[in-house]
């Protein structure tokens, strides 16, 4: 590659990536030889990207983290990801990250050339977010950090913590990971006092510290922090497995039903036995009426009786001596 600039370019967007690059495997992707690397990469410090270089067998090139940002380079796709995902972060529950998302997104724009930038804005432009069903309490961001640092470093984080009735508790803890759950952040830890795992709702902590202790990890009583998490959330609220015949074939359900559909048995052309995942009534009894077709639910009865009290209400709302209706 004898273009100087581009082979420059080249090399940083392979330098980028999170590992350590042999110079004889960067030589072999430019197409030039090791010493033309060495200058190379000697232009790149000069220009005040970071540039480590270690010796020995398994040694190599990396760029590291400096004092100052210096540009970033980015391939087409990688450009439009970010432009896609700051436009996403700009709706999330946190305290402030709108604004902070929107200011970065429109720096990218000023930067990419006129083809990306025509691309990102009619992603933008088609793209509709429906308003949250319902408003999330922010986060604060800076307590997001702290405690994922904490858990990244397995160290020990004090912090107030507000439950549900309002008491405000001082906690010693040690995370593990943070869960995102429907909009809602979780760190799930173990908590020094009490000796036991718990889940934290991250918008009710505040004044979160680390203490500078570090701890040998400690095993989770889960698979993996998600489950932990919903576990404990089900945990609060019955769940059940509902067995209902739905009057839609088997693969039409299977489409509106979408994600965890569960299991479907065809019955016939026009109907299917639905067997669910595990789940609140509330949220099954909601997804059965989504289907938009007859169904029969045939168990368990605690779904049947919220269905059957869901009916009565509706009947009472529009009854015909309730206001507007037609006599």
């Amino acid at each position: 590659m004898r273009d100087t600039p581009a082979r420059l370019l080249r090399l940083l967007s392979l330098l980028q990536t999170p590992r350590e690059w042999p110079g004889s495997e960067l030589a072999g992707r430019l197409g030039v030889s090791s010493r033309t690397v060495r200058r190379d990469i000697d232009r790149l410090r000069e220009f005040g990207y970071p540039v480590h270089a270690s010796l020995g067998v398994q040694g190599g090139y990396r760029l590291v983290a400096g004092k100052a940002m210096p540009p970033l380079l980015l391939d087409d796709e990688e450009a439009v990801a970010i432009a896609v995902g700051l436009r996403a972060a700009a709706r999330q529950p946190f305290a402030g990250i709108a604004e902070a998302s929107l200011r970065a997104l429109a720096k990218l724009q000023q930067v990419l050339p006129p083809r990306l930038g025509r691309q990102v804005g009619t992603l933008s432009s088609a793209t509709v977010s429906s308003p949250a069903a319902v408003a999330m309490p922010l986060v604060d961001p800076t307590q997001l950090i702290v405690l994922a640092a904490a858990a990244a470093a397995h160290e020990r984080v004090r912090f107030d913590y507000r439950a549900g009735d309002g008491t405000v508790s001082r906690r010693l803890v040690e995370p593990h990971r943070l869960v995102l759950v429907d909009r809602r952040w979780y760190v799930v830890a173990h908590d020094n006092k009490r000796e036991d795992w718990r889940t934290f709702r991250v918008d009710r902590i505040e004044r979160a510290e680390t203490t500078g202790v570090r701890v040998p990890p400690r095993e989770l009583p889960a698979e993996n922090a998600s489950t932990f998490v919903t576990e404990r959330l089900h945990g609060l609220v019955p769940v059940f497995r509902a067995a209902a015949t739905l009057a839609l074939p088997a693969e039409r359900a299977a489409a509106r039903l979408g994600d965890h559909a569960g299991e479907l048995v065809p019955l016939d052309d026009a109907s299917c036995r639905w067997h669910s995942p595990e789940d609140t009534v509330d949220w099954l009894g909601f997804r059965l009426a989504l289907l938009g077709c007859d169904f029969t639910v045939h168990e368990p009865t605690e779904l049947v009786d919220h269905l059957r009290r869901l009916g009565e209400r509706i009947s009472r709302a529009v009854a015909p001596d309730s206001p507007g209706s037609s006599r």
